[in-house]
């Protein structure tokens, strides 16, 4: 089965899970009266999960004209913390990073959204860099969809003409690099615990990921999938179709790649990651891995050079 379709199964019925939690919580705490979206960040809101998946989303509200975003929040904190720990005992690990609608942060009014997005763009230090990357990716899973549209829209109006921001993001894409040896095929892990290992995830498919969404914002490309970003902004970027069509390929290749491990894995009983021993893989396996990271450094060749060689390249 195409490792798209797969994710998108995946996605889809999580999407459902959530939104069977959600509605659960929501009736149960009489939310009437308060306008709201809950969104879908990262892999979620990309349509790309696997079987190792956490949770990463938030809350979008609307408090009506005059207002109060402060009250409304308080009534939607406890929801919210309730949704979340539903899910994780659904399966859906609580964020690390607390990357969720139970964190005040995260919990904000549609101005106050505006105004995150805003800084981010404006002021591309560490910290805001790395909430681009989470949370440029939302999508609307519950609620009224229609709140989350000025925040895509202010992306396609204003991260088009933000150079300095698509410079650091680009590097920020860069930072990381195919795990290809010199010598030998593949440049594996010599730490401990995961000597002989890459990891499809950070050292693979992450990579397709980052530099699609630099490309997708420096174009106005609002959707948030890897391959719908690669496709519409791939004549505006002034990108080859034929190279294009060969990374989503290559990203797919990883990706089920991933989809394989986690689930032999999974049927193990032990831990689900993305870390895999490419020597273990037949000689075929091996050759069609090594050519998705060659895809994946080409790639990010291309985008080095759009933004002046620099970085990692």
């Amino acid at each position: 089965v195409p490792a798209e379709r797969v994710t998108r199964s995946l996605s889809d019925l999580n999407d459902l899970v959530h939104l069977r939690v959600i509605e659960l919580e929501v009736e149960r705490a009489g939310l009437e009266g308060i306008d709201l979206c809950w969104i879908a960040l990262g892999s979620q809101g990309r349509g790309e999960q696997t079987l190792a998946t956490d949770q990463d989303n938030g809350i979008v509200f609307d408090p009506g004209p005059g207002g109060d975003a402060e009250a409304v929040r308080a009534r939607l904190l406890p929801v919210a913390r309730r949704i979340n720990e539903g899910l994780a005992t659904c399966g859906f690990p609580l964020c690390s990073g607390d990357v969720m609608a139970s964190n005040p942060r995260w919990c904000g009014s549609v101005a106050e959204w505006t105004a995150h997005f805003s800084s981010w763009l404006d002021l591309p230090e560490p910290v805001a860099l790395l909430n681009a990357t989470i949370f440029f990716d939302l999508r609307p899973v519950w609620g009224r969809a229609a709140l989350v549209e000025p925040l895509r829209r202010l992306l396609a109006a204003r991260a088009p003409g933000n150079e300095r921001f698509l410079l650091l993001l680009a590097q920020n894409a860069l930072g990381r690099r195919p795990p290809l040896g010199f010598f030998r095929d593949f440049a594996v892990e010599a730490r401990d615990e995961a000597r002989g290992t890459i990891d499809l995830k950070l050292g693979g498919a992450a990579l397709f990921v980052d530099a699609a969404r630099v490309f997708a914002l420096a174009t106005g490309s609002e959707g948030p999938g890897t391959v719908a970003r690669l496709r519409a902004s791939c004549a505006r970027a002034g990108l080859d179709r034929g190279d294009v069509e060969a990374w989503i390929d290559a990203f797919h290749h990883v990706q089920l790649l991933r989809l394989s491990r986690q689930y032999d894995l999974a049927r193990a009983g032990g831990p689900v990651h993305n870390r895999i021993d490419p020597y273990a893989l037949n000689p075929l396996e091996r050759r069609f891995l090594r050519e998705a990271l060659r895809q994946a450094r080409e790639m990010q060749a291309r985008l080095a050079r759009a933004y002046g060689g620099a970085s990692a390249m």
